[in-house]
C-alpha cells in the first residue's frame, strides 16, 4: 500500500511520465542502463517502470539511513564499485534472468552532462550477451535531489520525464588483453548513452527553444554581451526581438527568406529570433563575400529583402557592396528607431506577456535559416537548414562537452559562419550558457584581453586565429579557459605546441561542415586522439566511398538528425534542391577521410584538394605539411595548375622568402612523403589570401597557380 502511495505521490509532485516502448524489457537476459540524474533515480525507475528488476545502488548511497528506507521499497543490490567481485554479482543477476537497472556514470552528474562512464556495465552486458535498454532521466538533476545547485536554478519539485529507447546490445571485443577488451566495450557504452540523449531532445523551434531557456533561467538572467560591454538579458533579447518584429512584419511576408547583413553582436540573435518567430527565414549573408558572391547568394535564395546596420555598413566599407545589389531591398535598423506606435507598443507588452502566444506556427521540420558555403569552390550554394536539424546540432554538442551556464564563450569568429552561428548564438540562447560576440577576429592584440577582461572560459577559433592570439596573448590572458576549440580548417602542429608551451592549454580540433549545422566530428576531454578532429557525434552515422589511389579511407559520407534539408543554388532560384549521395538522408562531404578501429576521423583532405601528378593521387594538404616542416612559423598554402607532360602540377605560396625545393625535400624525407609532393615551383607572397571565415582562399590561389604559367 505505501509503494502504491509514493507512486502517487511521485506522479502528483513531479508529474512523471513515461514514454517509449515497454515492451522492450521483455527479454531473456535485459541490462537496462540509465544516466544519473538525483539521489531519486532508482526510486522513480522502481516505481514507474512496468519491470520487476533489480537496481544496482552504491554502497555510499544504502549507507545514509534516508534512501535506505526509500530503496526498501524496490529491489536492489547495494555494491562496493572498488570491490572486483562486484562485476560477477551481476554478472550471475542477468545470467540469471532477472531485469538489472545500472547508472553506468557511477555517480550523479554534476554539470548537467554525461561523467565518466564506467566499464563495467558494459563488460557485463558484452559477458552475458544481455539485450540492453537505454533509460533516459530528464528533470531529477533540476530538483533538490540533484547535485546541480549554484549551476542550474533548482525547483521544488520539476516535471520528470523518463524515455525508453530502443534496445542494443555490445559484442565482446576482440582485443588481446582483458584491460582493452573492457575498455573498448566501456566506449561503446559510452557512445549508447550519447545517443541516447540526443535522441531524448525536445523537438522544437529556435524561438520555443530560446524560451524554454528564459524559462529555466529567468528574464533577469545575463545571456549576450557585445563591445558595448553591456549586458542582454533573456527579457532585454525577448523585448528587442518583439520590438522588431512588429516592424519586419510590415515589409516580409511569411515563408519569405529574410537577409541578414549584420556583424556579431546581440542584435543578431535578437534579429534571427524576431524573423524566426514570425515565420520568416533569416539568411545570413557574408559581407566578406564583396558584390558579386553578395548577388549570387541573393539569387540563389530568391532573397528580396537585406536588412543592415548603416553604423556597420559605414564601418566595414560596405556601401559600395549595398550599391550594388541592384533590385534588393535594404532595410536599415536605424529607421526603424521611432515607427513604432502605441498599437505596436501593445503588442510587444502582449508579447512580454505571453511570448508562445505570438510566435506563428511552425513546425520543427520547416526551413528555419540559410547559411551560405564559403564560395571556396565557385558561387556560394544557399544551405537550408531546419529548426530540428540545428537544435540537433546543439543537443550532439552539449551531449559530448560539458558547457555549463557558469561558462562564457568568447566568439569572435562571424555569425554568418556556421561555426559562429552555432556555438556562437544557438548554443547559448537554449543553454544557458553566456557568450560575448566580437565583430572582428582579426583583432589579434584586442580579442585575447577580452577574453582576460571578461573572463571567457570558452574560446572558438580557426587554427589561423588562434596562432595570432597565441602570438600576442599574454600568458595570464588565457588562465581560465577550460575549452579552447578549433575548427574551419586543419590545426597547425605549431600552433598545437604554441599554446601548449605557453598556455599550458590542449586545443581540441573538430570537423565540421556547413551542411551539418556544422559539427560532424570533435575531440572532447573524455575522447580525445592527438592528430585526429575526434569522434563523430552521437546519432551520426558514416559510410566510406573508396578513392582510386587512396589506399586507406575514402570520401565521407555522413547521415544524422543535424543534416541540412537541401540547397538554395544559383542556377535554380529559391527551389531546395538535394545533393547527389547515395541515398536519402546521407551526405557526402567531399572530404577524403580516414577513420580508425575506434572511431576516430582523420582528415587527409577534400576530395578537390589532390592533384593527379604521374597518375599518383597526391594531396594538397600533405604539400603543406611539408612545407610547414621545413619553414615553421610561417603560412603556406598549395594548389595545383595544369601540366601538359604529368596532367597536373604543385605550385606552393609561401611567406617564407627562403625557402628552397632543397628543403622542402629534406622535410619530406623526414616525414616519408613521396618526393612527387614536392613542388617545382615556390611563389612567395607577403599573406596569404583569407576568406572572411578564417579559412585559406583556393579559389584565389588557383588564379594565381595558373597565372605561374605566364
Amino acid at each position: 500500500m505505501f509503494r502504491i502511495i509514493l507512486r502517487l505521490l511521485l506522479k502528483l509532485l513531479f508529474r512523471v511520465e513515461l514514454r517509449g516502448d515497454t515492451s522492450v524489457f521483455h527479454n531473456t537476459r535485459t541490462l537496462i542502463v540509465a544516466n544519473h540524474e538525483s539521489f531519486i533515480d532508482g526510486l522513480l525507475l522502481g516505481l514507474t517502470m512496468p519491470v520487476d528488476a533489480v537496481y544496482v545502488v552504491h554502497k555510499q548511497i544504502t549507507d545514509r539511513s534516508f534512501f535506505r528506507f526509500l530503496l526498501s521499497f524496490i529491489p536492489h543490490l547495494d555494491i562496493e564499485p572498488t570491490n572486483p567481485l562486484a562485476v560477477k554479482q551481476i554478472v550471475k543477476l542477468v545470467e540469471s534472468g532477472q531485469p538489472v537497472v545500472i547508472f553506468p556514470e557511477g555517480r550523479i552528474t554534476r554539470t548537467g552532462a554525461l561523467m565518466k562512464v564506467y566499464d563495467g556495465a558494459a563488460f557485463v552486458a558484452a559477458k552475458t550477451g544481455a539485450t540492453i535498454v537505454p533509460v533516459h532521466i530528464d528533470g531529477a538533476a533540476r530538483s533538490y535531489f540533484g547535485r546541480l545547485a549554484g549551476i542550474y536554478p533548482l525547483q521544488l519539485f520539476p516535471k520528470i520525464t523518463i524515455t525508453i529507447h530502443p534496445r542494443r546490445s555490445i559484442a565482446m571485443p576482440e582485443q588481446p588483453s582483458a584491460k582493452e577488451r573492457h575498455h573498448r566495450a566501456g566506449e561503446a557504452m559510452r557512445r549508447i548513452l550519447l545517443d541516447m540523449l540526443v535522441a531524448s531532445r525536445p523537438e522544437r523551434t529556435i524561438y520555443d527553444g530560446f524560451l524554454d531557456g528564459m524559462a529555466t533561467f529567468g528574464r533577469d538572467y545575463g545571456l549576450v554581451e557585445d563591445i558595448r560591454l553591456r549586458q542582454e538579458t533573456y527579457g532585454s533579447l525577448l523585448k528587442m526581438t518583439l520590438g522588431l518584429r512588429q516592424v519586419i512584419d510590415r515589409f516580409t511576408q511569411p515563408d519569405e527568406v529574410v537577409g541578414i547583413l549584420t556583424p556579431s553582436a546581440a542584435a543578431t540573435p535578437a534579429l534571427v529570433m524576431a524573423l524566426s518567430s514570425g515565420r520568416r527565414i533569416p539568411a545570413m549573408l557574408n559581407y566578406t563575400a564583396g558584390a558579386d558572391g553578395l548577388r549570387a547568394a541573393c539569387t540563389a535564395a530568391g532573397i528580396r529583402c537585406v536588412i543592415t546596420s548603416r553604423a556597420f555598413v559605414e564601418k566595414a566599407r560596405l556601401a559600395l557592396v549595398i550599391a550594388q545589389l541592384g533590385s534588393v531591398n535594404v532595410r536599415y535598423l536605424e529607421d526603424f528607431r521611432g515607427t513604432l506606435g502605441p498599437v505596436d507598443k501593445l503588442r510587444i507588452f502582449w508579447g512580454l506577456a505571453f511570448p508562445r502566444r505570438v510566435a506563428l506556427p511552425q513546425s520543427p521540420n520547416d526551413p528555419a535559416l540559410v547559411l551560405f558555403t564559403s564560395g571556396s569552390e565557385g558561387k556560394p550554394k544557399g544551405v537550408v537548414h531546419t529548426h530540428a536539424s540545428l537544435l540537433a546540432n546543439v543537443a550532439q554538442i552539449r551531449a559530448v562537452a560539458d558547457f555549463m551556464p557558469r561558462d562564457k564563450f568568447m566568439m569572435a569568429l562571424p555569425l554568418f559562419h556556421s561555426f559562429g552561428l552555432t556555438c556562437g548564438v544557438l548554443l547559448p540562447l537554449v543553454s544557458g550558457c553566456q557568450v560575448f560576440l566580437y565583430p572582428n577576429p582579426l583583432h589579434y592584440r584586442v580579442v585575447p584581453e577580452v577574453v582576460y577582461d571578461r573572463d571567457c572560459t570558452v574560446l572558438f577559433g580557426t587554427s589561423t586565429f588562434l596562432a595570432n592570439y597565441g602570438k600576442y596573448a599574454h600568458p595570464y590572458d588565457f588562465g581560465r579557459l577550460r575549452y579552447v576549440v578549433a575548427g574551419a580548417e586543419k590545426l597547425s602542429d605549431d600552433v598545437r605546441r604554441l599554446w601548449i608551451d605557453k598556455f599550458g592549454i590542449r586545443i581540441l580540433e573538430g570537423y565540421g561542415v556547413t551542411e551539418c549545422a556544422p559539427v560532424v566530428a570533435v575531440n572532447v576531454p573524455m575522447a580525445y586522439r592527438n592528430g585526429t578532429v575526434g569522434q563523430l557525434l552521437p546519432g551520426m552515422e558514416h559510410e566510406l566511398e573508396p578513392i582510386a589511389g587512396i589506399a586507406h579511407g575514402g570520401s565521407l559520407h555522413v547521415r544524422g538528425p543535424n543534416v541540412m534539408s537541401g540547397y538554395y543554388l544559383f542556377d535554380k532560384p529559391g527551389v531546395i534542391q538535394q545533393p547527389a549521395a547515395i541515398g536519402a538522408g546521407w551526405y557526402a562531404t567531399g572530404d577524403i577521410v580516414d577513420v580508425d578501429d575506434e572511431g576516430y576521423v582523420r582528415i587527409l583532405g577534400r576530395q578537390k584538394r589532390f592533384a593527379k601528378i604521374a597518375g599518383e593521387m597526391i594531396s594538397l594538404e600533405i604539400v603543406e605539411s611539408i612545407a610547414n616542416a621545413a619553414a615553421p612559423g610561417f603560412s603556406h598554402a598549395s594548389s595545383a595548375r595544369p601540366d601538359p607532360g604529368k596532367g597536373e602540377a604543385l605550385v606552393l605560396f609561401t611567406t617564407a622568402a627562403d625557402l628552397s625545393r632543397e628543403r622542402l625535400v629534406t622535410a619530406a624525407r623526414a616525414l616519408g612523403a613521396p618526393e612527387l609532393a614536392v613542388p617545382r615551383t615556390i611563389r612567395v607572397l607577403k599573406e596569404i589570401p583569407l576568406l572572411g571565415t578564417g579559412k585559406t582562399d583556393y579559389v584565389a590561389l588557383k588564379a594565381l597557380a595558373e597565372n605561374a604559367l605566364a
